[in-house]
């Protein structure tokens, strides 16, 4: 084959050879064929066309789904693809498999996990936390004196929440025991005070009211005093009448 003053063994790629009794030559192919047997009949194509029935086109008949890898138009999608935009770029998986980048994995890749809802691997997302706030007060039930042992806690905030198979948040609080001089609280004086008034009081109405109960019963031993000597006297009354009813009257002696 002669090329520009050249005989070769062969054509290179992107020109195909013709035969006549005078010369034999290559000739350039198509511009969208990559390598061709005629002008007319492309056997494989140039980036972005695409192969069907020797003519190389920028999209593939009805039916058909355009290979990337191939440059061909392909009759069907990958067999885990429900739907494709070519044989090697899946839209959607059959059941059970999930998209990721164009593909169908049963098996999501490492650092993915499935999403049922999308039926795709999405990313996996692990928990981010803050950082951990200073300690508070030594403190105990909520007050900060009039105690020896308390507690201190410190505390940090969820920043970003996992996904399914993300790793968890850990505990977003910490406590620890402390130590404190015991000392009174301001308050506990006037509590002291106040609690001894009440106890004043207290013992006051309990002694007011002793006596009105000594009272009450001095009164009432009183009336039952009193109740009996009227009862007794009446008794005695009674008796007096009933003794004198008794006696017979005195008859008057007959004259001497």
């Amino acid at each position: 084959m002669r090329q520009i003053g050249v005989c070769l063994l062969s054509c290179p790629s992107g020109f195909y050879g013709t035969r006549s009794p005078d010369r034999n030559i290559c000739t350039k192919c198509g511009p969208e064929c990559d390598s061709c047997f005629n002008k007319n009949f492309c056997m494989r194509c140039r980036a972005g066309y695409y192969l069907h029935q020797g003519k190389c086109q920028e999209n593939c008949p009805e039916g058909l789904f355009r290979s990337d890898t191939q440059r061909e138009c392909v009759s069907s999608c990958p067999a885990e693809c429900d739907t494709c935009v070519n044989s090697d770029t899946c839209t959607r998986c059959r059941s059970s498999f999930y998209l990721q980048q164009g593909q169908c994995n049963q098996v999501c890749p490492e650092g993915f996990e499935p999403n049922d809802k999308l039926m795709e691997c999405t990313h996996q997302v692990h928990c981010e936390m803050s950082e951990w706030s200073e300690w508070s007060p030594c403190s105990n039930s909520g007050r900060t004196c009039g105690f020896k042992w308390g507690e201190e806690t410190r505390t940090r905030k969820v920043i970003l929440h996992p996904s399914h198979l993300g790793q968890p948040c850990p505990p977003i609080s910490e406590t620890k025991e402390c130590i404190v001089k015991k000392r009174r609280c301001p308050g506990d004086k006037r509590k002291g005070e106040r609690r001894g008034e009440r106890r004043n009081r207290n013992n006051r109405r309990d002694k007011e009211g002793r006596r009105e109960r000594k009272k009450e019963k001095e009164q009432e031993r009183e009336r039952d005093t009193g109740d009996r000597e009227d009862s007794e006297k009446r008794n005695k009354t009674e008796h007096r009448r009933r003794r004198g009813q008794n006696i017979d009257p005195v008859s008057p002696s007959p004259a001497q």
